[in-house]
């Protein structure tokens, strides 16, 4: 066991320790003066988490919101915090796991200190683009985080995609429209969705009910004048999420 008086010299040790090997049967322990564990490592393969690093990602956390009302990316705690981009993820997932705040798909919410704040915004993370026309192929990748009022869009689970395609025009969804979805996997006929198919590739169509023919499912296109009566057969659909509303740029 070693004892370390500073963070100075504790990061210094904490790196050391990262680079070298530890025989399976060795465990060596950190901790500062305050008897607080920093770091822990036995045959290379655990670690302890810093309980006074959780403490700040939460405070910067709660401030970042509270100051933008949104949430920050796992690159902006890094850069706010000094501390690298791994560090900052692996601590946010150790976090989530013990009930902290919740760190699901690279998006960072409910955290206590942000609960309790009622601000009546809420934060939708902007992930890309979705195609209103041919599927295509999207990995989704947050490109910002927007933040909307409740009184408008409600309470949920939302994300926005980018419209690109003319499909969809006669549901009054262009080009380069900000829709926000709803995560969920269910859907109702008329709905209009987020929709994966068994290849993997996701469009924005109505939902329109199975095909009794061939037992597939219906997307439907939303463009007469330029689509008439085209449509999407899928054998297996799997829904990402229905669109809720849609944000216009003037």
């Amino acid at each position: 066991m070693l004892t370390v008086r500073s963070d100075n010299v504790a990061s210094r040790v904490k790196y050391w320790l990262r680079t070298i090997a530890i025989p399976k049967n060795v465990c060596i322990i950190i901790i500062t003066d305050k008897l607080s564990v920093i770091e822990s490592k036995r045959g290379g393969l655990m670690r302890s988490k810093d309980p006074e690093l959780m403490e700040r990602i939460c405070t910067y956390v709660g401030d970042y919101y509270r100051l933008k009302y949104s949430s920050p990316t796992v690159r902006a705690i890094a850069e706010g915090l000094d501390i690298s981009k791994s560090t900052a993820h692996s601590y946010l997932v150790e976090m989530s796991k013990r009930g902290m705040i919740s760190y699901q798909d690279g998006v960072i919410s409910d955290l206590p200190k942000i609960s309790k704040t009622k601000t009546g915004y809420f934060s939708a993370p902007l992930v890309g683009s979705v195609r209103c026309g041919d599927p295509e192929s999207e990995e989704a990748q947050v490109e910002m985080y927007i933040s909307l009022p409740e009184a408008l869009f409600g309470r949920g689970n939302f994300y926005l995609l980018r419209a690109v395609g003319d499909s969809m025009e006669d549901e009054d969804i262009c080009e380069g429209d900000l829709v926000l979805i709803r995560k969920q996997t269910e859907c109702e006929i008329g709905d209009i969705v987020v929709a994966l198919d068994e290849n993997n590739e996701n469009t924005l169509k109505v939902y329109s009910g199975i095909d009794k023919s061939n037992n597939k499912t219906i997307l439907k296109y939303a463009n007469e004048k330029k689509y008439p009566g085209k449509r999407i057969l899928v054998s297996k659909l799997v829904v990402q999420g229905v669109a809720k509303n849609i944000i216009k740029e003037l």
